[in-house]
């Protein structure tokens, strides 16, 4: 298990185990915890994320920290964009939809004014990072 899944590993067993909630650099930033299905093995993947949301629609970023390649979560909801996310202590599912033009701008901006970090990723990379709006289903 590469250092990264190690990582995502004990903030997915954190946040489970405290209703949503977990500390370290984490603390205080609004948590998702989404899980796909994966575009190769079909198999279920969870990972956590950090969140802002639009009105009823929760909004996720590929930003891999600035990485010049999009995170394997990006592919899986490209693939197959049903997912089933956790927040606090509820879980339910959502559809993903790619955000684009004047839309993706304000929702990346609103989640950076909320959490900086996402201002120095976009500094990091010269690709354009994806943008990804979830909506609950039935």
């Amino acid at each position: 298990m590469n250092e990264r899944h190690e990582f995502n590993r004990k903030i997915i067993e954190e946040f489970r185990a405290n209703a949503g909630k977990v500390g370290g650099m984490f603390a205080n930033a609004p948590m998702i915890l989404i899980t796909t299905t994966g575009a190769k093995s079909g198999q279920a993947r969870t990972t956590p994320l950090v969140y802002s949301k639009d009105g009823d629609r929760y909004v996720i970023i590929a930003s891999m920290a600035g990485a010049p390649n999009n995170p394997d979560w990006y592919h899986n909801l490209k693939t197959h964009p049903t997912a089933t996310v956790e927040i606090g202590a509820e879980k339910f599912k959502v559809k993903a939809g790619i955000a684009t033009g004047d839309d993706r701008e304000r929702l990346y901006n609103q989640q950076a004014a909320l959490l900086p970090m996402f201002n120095d990723y976009r500094k990091k990379t010269t690709r354009q990072i994806p943008v990804f709006v979830l909506e609950r289903v039935a």
